[in-house]
């Protein structure tokens, strides 16, 4: 008989586990894999970072109302397999706080299997190397079209869009007085005045 997971306890951090191995387990703790590896999220989510991504979700979401894309916030599961494959053969599974898709066969009961077109990412201190480093390689490998990474402390957002050459490129570093521009949306503006107001100091993790 198989043994029922309840807690991260009974897992080797150190292992190597699937898709299918991540959908039996029922741990209260969310975690993520990258290429099999189990990646702990925060316990719970800032005051900060809560009030950044709603912010970010209600024009993006308004923006979108009657269009083909969908914008998603976490929990959301997010696959990225290197090919159309079975669970046991999915090693990347990943929960942005907010993800745009625009191609609905990517979309099934589970969340998205596939690259999302726009991914934004709002740090804190447990998760910023992993935003800044792990998933922005992720992101760039699975071609995600643009990444953006929010910084509350600083009151900015880091716009990436993939080239040419499939790299990312830094095309523009927002601050809270901006009106910030996806470009994969050029005639969407986002008022980053609206956005980090309320985000003080005492907010932050």
């Amino acid at each position: 008989m198989t043994t029922r997971i309840t807690q991260l306890s009974q897992l080797d951090l150190n292992g190597i586990y699937s898709y299918a191995d991540y959908l039996t387990w029922r741990c209260d703790q969310a975690v993520e894999l990258i290429k099999g590896k189990i990646m702990l999220m925060c316990p719970a989510p800032s005051l900060a970072h809560q009030r950044l991504s709603r912010k970010l979700l209600h024009p993006i979401d308004s923006y979108l109302m009657g269009k083909t894309c969908e914008v998603f916030h976490a929990p959301f599961d997010v696959r990225f397999p290197d090919r159309l494959c079975a669970d046991q053969e999915v090693f990347t599974v990943v929960q942005p706080d907010l993800c745009v898709i625009c191609d609905p066969r990517k979309l099934d009961s589970r969340g998205c299997l596939g690259a999302p077109d726009w991914i934004i990412e709002i740090l804190s201190r447990e998760n910023s190397k992993r935003d800044i480093k792990t998933k922005y390689a992720l992101y760039q490998e699975h071609g995600v079209l643009e990444y953006w990474i929010v910084y509350p402390y600083e009151k900015t957002i880091h716009q990436f869009v993939l080239g040419d050459d499939k790299k990312y490129q830094l095309i523009n570093m927002y601050s809270c007085d901006d009106q910030a521009v996806p470009s994969i949306f050029p005639d969407l503006a986002i008022d980053l005045t609206q956005v980090f107001q309320q985000v003080g100091d005492a907010d932050n993790e």
